[in-house]
């Protein structure tokens, strides 16, 4: 797809540059080229891969983090790499890891990394639970087995950071039973998304 219908596409949630757009173009390529193989995502139509993970993903960047934030952020069972990529994309300053422990979707997001040069971008062919380290914003979408995810993802956020669930609305109370310790805002409607929120939660500074 061509950078002016991505930016039109994109324009409720993000203003992307140019350098931005080339690279979400490259991103929906190879997605689609690796999609063909292995089972990245169900949505083959380019624009709806556009609004729903570019636009999902981008507008969690814009609530998370700043374009020049120098933070650590790790997107936990990354999968095709929403929302982590794209907010690779938009936060270059940022440093990502993305968590995902499937070898295979692990490679193909190797691949995205080396191909759009995201050298700020690393990936982790592990679980959760046996990554070491601590992220200033930790991201969750769409991830399968959620209750049991979301426990080592919880853990992964330093003193001070945010837990970002790109969830289901009626997932919320669970989540928030789930995650223990953090003070919740108000959960944010993604738009383009039917159900689907963004739930923020903060984990208190703890001084030892």
């Amino acid at each position: 797809m061509d950078r002016a219908a991505i930016a039109a596409l994109l324009l409720p949630v993000v203003q992307l540059s140019g350098e931005q757009l080339e690279q979400t173009s490259m991103y929906i390529d190879i997605l689609l080229q690796w999609n063909a193989r292995i089972n990245l995502t169900a949505i083959d139509d380019e624009e709806q891969i556009v609004v729903r993970h570019f636009g999902e993903s981008f507008f969690a960047a814009r609530h998370l983090l700043s374009p020049d934030a120098r933070a650590h952020l790790i997107d936990v069972g990354s999968g095709a790499g929403f929302p982590g990529l794209p907010m690779a994309i938009y936060a270059r300053e940022t440093r990502v890891t993305l968590i995902e422990s499937n070898l295979k979707k692990a490679a193909f997001l190797s691949e995205v990394i080396d191909r759009l040069k995201l050298n700020h971008a690393s990936v982790f062919a592990g679980r959760g639970e046996a990554f070491s380290g601590a992220g200033d914003v930790v991201t969750m979408r769409a991830v399968e087995k959620f209750e049991k995810v979301l426990p080592a993802a919880a853990k992964l956020v330093g003193n001070g950071g945010r837990l970002g669930l790109m969830i289901g609305a009626s997932q919320l109370e669970k989540a928030r039973a789930i995650a223990t310790g953090f003070a919740w805002s108000e959960p944010l409607e993604v738009p383009g998304s039917v159900s689907r929120v963004l739930a923020v939660g903060i984990k208190p500074v703890i001084v030892e």
